[in-house]
């Protein structure tokens, strides 16, 4: 068994746009080996079924170009990255609701709704927290910086898709 370890404080942590950090930082983040380092955030953004209709390569691509990895004068970027102590150690996608086709199309999250669909509305999409963070609070901070993030570039409104998973998943 694997002992828990403590929350990260907040004073080591640090959260930023993505186009302000690196591109290999980001990568860090993602790995090589799980789920995140296949979908690379793009679940929502491909049509298609994912997996069939884009390749790794393509999907790689496009979250590269969606950050802007690197350039803190972009006009836009597709979400947060968390440092803890320097160290890249989580991500969180958040943009305008219309860049996700996929969500576009849902009827799911609209069920009972009549507001419009493109005005103004925000979404949080994905939470990536690399191999040896999890398990310590970061999405929590994460999440909160998606608000500000949002609300400063305009958001009328911000929403999110939780999943309910199972312990070890």
């Amino acid at each position: 068994m694997t002992a828990v370890e403590a929350p990260i404080p907040a004073e080591r942590l640090t959260i930023v746009p993505a186009n302000e950090a690196s591109w290999n930082d980001l990568a860090a983040i993602f790995g090589s080996t799980d789920y995140p380092s296949r979908c690379r955030c793009q679940r929502f953004k491909v049509a298609g079924w994912i997996w069939r209709d884009s390749t790794q390569q393509e999907r790689t691509a496009m979250l590269q170009e969606q950050t802007a990895c690197g350039d803190p004068n972009a006009a836009a970027t597709s979400g947060l990255v968390a440092y803890v102590d320097d160290d890249p150690a989580g991500w969180v996608a958040v943009g305008l609701r219309t860049a996700y086709p996929k969500l576009r199309t849902s009827r799911v999250p609209w069920t009972g709704r009549d507001e419009d669909k493109d005005d103004g509305i925000w979404a949080v999409t994905c939470f990536v927290v690399r191999k040896g963070y999890r398990g310590r609070g970061l999405t929590y901070p994460l999440a909160r910086a998606t608000i500000d993030f949002a609300r400063e570039r305009g958001a009328m409104a911000l929403e999110a898709y939780p999943m309910i998973t199972q312990p070890g998943k």
